[in-house]
């Protein structure tokens, strides 16, 4: 296995911007629900990209997960800015490259995620993923607790109609601590 880094970035450099445009594809095509259509042009990726970006200096944050020579993964925590919501942020678009799934990489940028989530206050974190996907499985297993679906919410890279299933985790030191040391 590939040593991997995990961090958070706060702007995109070229190449970081052509990596995590890889990594979109890469996840539409495997069949991966995250808001696009296959097959997924490059340009519609940059365009998804450029809006992330623009979105960095207002307070999304963005986690990349690296081997030795690129991006292999990425996950984003937006936290509410709604004055009755400063308590809780979601996590949106966990990625990771098909060839290096089955690593513990979604596991570390989901702690990441969520430790960075405790440093800003938040003790709530949502969500919400495709049915009976293996990332619902990844989310319990990591802790988090199904608040609800819909079914036929969205659609699967291919066009069908899928359900969506809401999830939920509290957080505080205590509990990331205590989650840390399950095996």
């Amino acid at each position: 296995m590939n040593m991997i880094n995990v961090r958070q970035i706060t702007a995109l450099t070229a190449g970081q911007f052509r990596e995590l445009c890889d990594l979109l594809v890469d996840s539409v095509e495997g069949g991966a629900s995250v808001g696009f259509l296959s097959p997924l042009s490059m340009e519609k990726a940059g365009e998804y990209w450029r809006t992330v970006a623009d979105a960095l200096p207002s307070g999304l944050a963005l986690f990349i997960a690296e081997d030795e020579s690129s991006i292999v993964g990425s996950v984003q925590l937006a936290p509410c800015a709604r004055e009755n919501g400063l308590h809780r942020a979601e996590i949106q678009k966990l990625f990771v490259l098909r060839s290096h799934r089955g690593q513990g990489i979604a596991t570390e940028l989901m702690h990441a995620a969520q430790t960075h989530a405790l440093s800003l206050g938040r003790t709530l974190l949502v969500l919400d993923t495709h049915a009976g996907s293996k990332a619902e499985a990844l989310y319990e297993h990591l802790g988090w607790k199904r608040a609800g679906s819909i079914p036929d919410y969205a659609a699967s890279p291919d066009g069908t109609l899928h359900g969506t299933v809401f999830l939920y985790k509290r957080i505080s030191p205590n509990r990331d601590t205590e989650a840390r040391k399950r095996p």
